[in-house]
């Protein structure tokens, strides 16, 4: 036996909120549409840079990873252990540069910005990554390496 009106199922209270919901979307849709046609770029200019270290990454036998300041050629410092953001931040690094049949040589700069944020660049891909997004305590690992080597009177 069927249980619904005669004259059809009637939806008539439904059509008034989801229509609005549909014009929200839209509207939505077409502001991030025009946003993005007209080139406007959601990202915050960066801060000027304030200090700046160019450093170089290798893998020692033993797993280690050994910290060379490729200005004076001499290793800074030295990481053992699991250092799973440091790994997998260097790691990211090297597989673009893998992608573009880049040498491991280049170094990547570490630089620090008036405003407190840290960036790790590769200028030989173009790729950085803002150290500050994966917090505190991740960040303190790159934040070591800026006076690591240098003597303290």
């Amino acid at each position: 036996m069927n249980t619904l009106p005669k004259h059809g199922w009637q939806v008539h209270s439904l059509n008034r909120p989801m229509a609005w919901i549909g014009v929200m979307l839209l509207s939505m849709l077409v502001a991030v549409g025009l946003a993005r046609w007209s080139g406007l770029d959601p990202r915050m200019p960066d801060a000027a840079v304030q200090w700046q270290r160019d450093l170089q990454f290798r893998d020692l036998p033993n797993g280690d990873i050994a910290v060379l300041d490729v200005s004076t050629g001499q290793q800074v410092a030295q990481f053992s252990g699991e250092q799973g953001f440091l790994r997998s931040t260097l790691r990211a690094l090297a597989r673009e540069r893998q992608r573009e049949n880049l040498g491991k040589e280049a170094p990547f700069l570490l630089i620090g910005r008036t405003d407190g944020r840290m960036t790790l660049q590769d200028p030989s891909t173009g790729q950085r990554i803002d150290l500050e997004s994966f917090g505190p305590s991740n960040a303190a690992v790159f934040a070591s390496l800026r006076l690591a080597g240098y003597k303290t009177p």
